[in-house]
């Protein structure tokens, strides 16, 4: 059991890097502690390979100061909700035993998004019932069920329910979406083309920050939306 402050899950490598990358490199830089578990190795992606992007999703956590990342291993584009895949979840939560888990946008233009987020949601739920049983390196592990699920906004535009102040740490998550050479902007890449290796799409991820962040008088900022109203202490605490 290693205990952190939040757990970040995603379908693929990168995923959490490009719509969270900033919350996380903020709540490290304020001495909580995150781990990440990536769903898939991205096998199915037109650029790079599966062994290459471990490699990058090891070094962007590195960026960000992650303290745990792990691969689940489940098959990219293909992971179902179903009980194999639910229970490698549920290790991965009890694991951990994180208070906040942020995981996919619950709609977004790739399947795996969406299913992502259903997925992690009942996970999280299903992670608290005694009855079922897990266990890792031959070790039982213990219930265990995260106070609240968060998700982030990815390639759809969706309403947050609230955002994160990223002014300080926006720098940090460029850095960390960077390091995926493979997927991104590289001008000496003989790779094919796709919607995001274009460096237009750095364009693009800094106005969807800025745009995030303008309604609350914020530079920069990420979104999230809630499964549930949270509660706060009195008005003066809300911004």
């Amino acid at each position: 059991m290693k205990k952190v402050d939040v757990l970040a899950l995603g379908a693929h490598p990168d995923d959490i890097e490009l719509s969270a990358g900033g919350t996380i490199a903020k709540m490290v830089s304020q001495g909580m502690t995150v781990a990440i578990a990536d769903f898939t190795v991205g096998e199915l992606g037109s650029r790079g390979n599966g062994p290459l992007r471990l490699k990058e999703a090891a070094h962007a956590a590195e960026i960000l100061g992650v303290k745990y990342r792990e691969n689940l291993e489940l098959k990219d584009g293909f992971f179902e909700e179903d009980e194999e895949s639910i229970r490698k979840i549920i290790s991965a939560i009890r694991e951990y035993q994180p208070e906040v888990v942020i995981a996919n946008a619950i709609r977004d233009r790739h399947p795996d998004h969406g299913r992502g987020a259903s997925i992690s949601s009942r996970a999280c739920f299903l992670s608290g019932l005694r009855r079922i049983e897990t266990e890792r390196n031959g070790v039982p592990q213990l219930h265990w069920r995260p106070k609240a699920v968060y998700h982030y906004i990815q390639d759809y535009h969706i309403e947050p329910d609230f955002v994160v102040d990223i002014k300080d740490t926006f720098d940090v998550k460029m850095e960390s979406v960077k390091a995926y050479k493979s997927q991104f902007f590289d001008p000496e890449s003989k790779e094919p083309s796709t919607p995001i290796s274009g460096e237009s799409f750095f364009d693009f991820l800094k106005a969807r920050a800025l745009h995030m962040g303008r309604p609350s008088g914020l530079d920069f900022a990420e979104g999230f939306t809630v499964e549930r109203p949270p509660a706060v202490d009195h008005l003066l605490s809300l911004s």
